[in-house]
């Protein structure tokens, strides 16, 4: 094992940081859509629209945590995991608490649709954006859920990731000899053919009749699923290599975090702009503009991430920033941060009677409080208690005494 390489395993409370990061982003985000600014071109408004780079970041921080025990397995030739384990943990992290939220969904904004099936169906199942024609406006899914439609992304490509991580080790354990440089090397290539099958299928979404959601189905994402991959494989390469150049270079990439953050909020300038789509949802997108969102806000979340999920464990600068005592918390409560923000969010400018007419100066604090509390709840109430159910183990039972 290699001193100073990165963890491959355990709690890092810098990661914690991050997935705060990006839960206050689309929180951001989501206030300021909600209040009409990302439709107001006047002063520096427009770049709430780059808090949508927290879908990226979020995906990115998937890949690299699941698909981790995959890498260490394909590199160091331990256990893979076991699938049914894995299917029942992400059960058990996902959907007891994101349950919770479309019943109070149903039970108020929805209760005109209560007694709907093909509305609780498709919803409780996260497959809503596969839907041919749903009831409800826009593409994302009904108003006060509209954030989901990321969490439906994510939990397609969770039911694929064994299968791909079956494949990319087999790819790699036919590297010649028993050189983990080499298997390592073959596994970065299969996770390099894995993202770029996200640039057909971009441009399969362009092709006349389409389905009309394609966009946010997990192939699209692929790409961005593949950059925390292919930082799982780096990690763990540099715990086995010797020679240590690996580990090397993932302490030089951690120890240039202010440059690779500097570099990812020059790409969130950019994201924000009409360059990589409309700032209108109900405006078509094009080809071009879709490759640039794919590619650039990729970038940005690569370019935020790298250094963190590289960086020795206890690096002093990123865990002073990320891994403080308010990050980590805010971390640990990111899921139910996104998933009860929107409900909140909409639901409060409908009461007000202030939709698009809101100042996000004012109503960030107020409904950032709100979100917080909710997902502070979520997380000792439902989350906690989940994974704690889905940790125990099996009993046994009892073998009669032979007479």
């Amino acid at each position: 094992m290699t001193t100073g390489a990165p963890p491959i395993s355990g709690h890092q409370n810098t990661l914690d940081g991050l997935r705060a990061v990006a839960a206050l982003a689309v929180l951001t985000f989501h206030v300021a859509g909600s209040a009409g600014a990302t439709l107001d071109p006047s002063g520096a408004r427009w770049l709430y629209n780059g808090g949508q780079v927290g879908v990226p970041i979020f995906f990115t921080l998937s890949g690299l945590l699941l698909y981790r025990p995959w890498a260490a397995a394909a590199l160091d030739g331990r256990a893979a995991p076991r699938p049914g384990a894995y299917f029942r943990r992400r059960a058990a992290r996902i959907l007891p608490a994101y349950w919770v939220v479309i019943i109070c969904y149903m039970a108020t904004a929805g209760r005109g649709h209560a007694g709907d099936p093909g509305t609780w169906i498709p919803l409780l199942t996260l497959t809503q954006t596969y839907l041919p024609d749903p009831w409800w406006d826009g593409d994302l899914g009904p108003a006060h859920l509209g954030q989901v439609w990321s969490l439906a992304a994510e939990v397609g490509w969770y039911a694929t990731l064994p299968l791909t991580a079956a494949a990319l080790g087999w790819y790699a354990r036919r590297a010649r000899g028993d050189d983990t440089g080499a298997r390592a090397r073959r596994l970065l290539v299969g996770i390099g053919a894995y993202a770029a099958l996200s640039l057909p299928y971009s441009a399969a979404m362009f092709v006349h009749g389409a389905h009309p959601r394609m966009g946010l189905w997990p192939p699209r994402f692929l790409a961005w699923f593949a950059i925390g991959m292919a930082l799982a494989v780096v990690t763990v390469w540099a715990r086995l290599d010797g020679g240590r150049p690996v580990a090397a270079l993932c302490r030089a990439v951690a120890d240039s975090w202010a440059a690779c953050w500097a570099g990812a909020a020059a790409l969130y300038v950019i994201v924000s702009t009409p360059v990589t789509g409309p700032v209108r949802l109900q405006t078509p997108d094009a080809f071009w503009t879709s490759l640039l969102d794919l590619v650039l806000s990729g970038a940005c979340a690569a370019a935020l991430v790298a250094p963190v999920a590289l960086a020795p464990a206890g690096h002093p600068a990123l865990e002073a920033i990320l891994g403080n005592p308010v990050m980590r918390f805010l971390g640990r409560i990111s899921y139910g941060l996104f998933l009860w923000q929107t409900l909140i969010i909409v639901g409060w400018y409908e009461a007000a009677g202030r939709t698009f007419r809101g100042d996000v100066a004012t109503d960030l604090p107020l409904l950032a409080a709100a979100s917080i509390a909710a997902a502070t709840l979520s997380h000792h109430l439902v989350e906690r208690p989940s994974l704690k159910l889905a940790r125990r183990p099996a009993r046994v039972p009892a073998t009669a005494p032979s007479s």
